[in-house]
């Protein structure tokens, strides 16, 4: 069986074929390249709406409520505009509860901060025991904090208060001392009370930072003959800013939203000295009655808390630049 001469292809024909295939295959590259993108935000989507709604719902009814007058019982009226806020602008015990506020923050997360950076450069220790002590130090924090304000509150009463009891056998006081009915004592005991319930969650931040130090830094200070307080202050603060930072301003949000150890101890008093702003804004909404001014206190402490929060992260990303620009 004869066969034709097979045709041959032409030279220039071969030679297009494939970079026409490639210029076939870029368009569909390209939206694939398109497409990609979009898949993440499609599956993301859901979520992120269940989210802002569960965020933004609560937001929106309590801006609506302190623009309107609201009854005892939740009833939406008439609309009043920032009367609500006028009002609690103009109620001494709002201004004197956000003074509080102000030192009660700054005392707590200060004096938490002082006294969890040694506690945890103790905990970081490699000696007999540590697990027992750190287990010790930890266990505050599984307790309930309301659990904990009434310990508190039975250990500074004024008849059997173990507090009152002890500095009497010691011979330190004649007499019980009322801590929690005399407006002088009732705040600093709070207040120390809220340091103590705030170092476990503090120490814990600053161990996982220590944790990640390597130990070669500090034997190599020690061969050129660096004392303690020079590893301290020149190696060990340094790498712990970023912790220090994170736990400023965890403990910032937490205390300044801080209700069971007042509210338990003292209930705000007495003669109202003891009142902080997330106390007053409970006193408000569900003791007196009037859920918009509540309402209006509660903006108040969202502005001051978000305010506060946006300030310190640049803060201390000016900072970090600087350091960075300087080494």
């Amino acid at each position: 069986m004869t066969t034709g001469p097979l045709k041959q292809t032409p030279p220039g024909v071969a030679n297009d074929l494939p970079r026409a295939g490639k210029r076939m295959s870029r368009p569909n590259r390209a939206e694939r390249n398109i497409a990609l993108p979009r898949a993440p935000w499609l599956l993301i989507v859901p979520s992120l709406a269940l989210a802002l709604f569960i965020i933004s719902y609560p937001i929106f009814n309590i801006v609506w409520q302190s623009l309107h007058d609201v009854s005892r019982f939740g009833q939406i009226r008439d609309f009043s505009g920032l009367q609500n806020f006028y009002n609690v602008f103009g109620d001494p015990v709002f201004l004197s509860a956000l003074k509080n506020t102000i030192i009660w923050t700054f005392c707590v997360v200060v004096g938490t901060v002082a006294i969890s950076v040694p506690v945890s450069l103790v905990l970081n220790q490699d000696f007999y025991g540590r697990g027992v002590a750190r287990t010790i130090v930890m266990l505050p924090w599984s307790v309930s904090l309301t659990m904990t304000a009434v310990v508190w509150r039975w250990a500074f009463n004024d008849d059997y208060g173990m507090v009152n009891v002890t500095l009497q056998k010691l011979g330190l006081i004649a007499g019980p001392i009322h801590w929690l009915a005399t407006p002088e004592y009732a705040f600093p005991v709070e207040i120390a009370v809220g340091i103590l319930v705030s170092i476990p969650f503090t120490t814990t931040i600053f161990l996982g930072g220590l944790s990640s130090v390597p130990g070669d830094i500090y034997e190599a200070a020690r061969i050129d003959g660096a004392s303690a307080w020079q590893q301290f202050r020149q190696l060990t603060l340094p790498l712990l800013k970023p912790f220090i930072n994170m736990a400023i301003l965890l403990n910032v949000i937490y205390v300044f939203n801080s209700f069971p150890i007042i509210w338990v101890m003292t209930q705000g008093g007495p003669d109202d000295s003891t009142h902080i702003l997330v106390t007053y804004l409970y006193e408000l909404g569900f003791r007196l009655g009037r859920p918009g001014e509540a309402a209006a206190v509660s903006l108040i402490m969202l502005v001051i808390l978000f305010a506060f929060s946006v300030a310190y992260l640049r803060v201390q990303a000016k900072r970090g630049g600087a350091e960075g620009d300087l080494a």
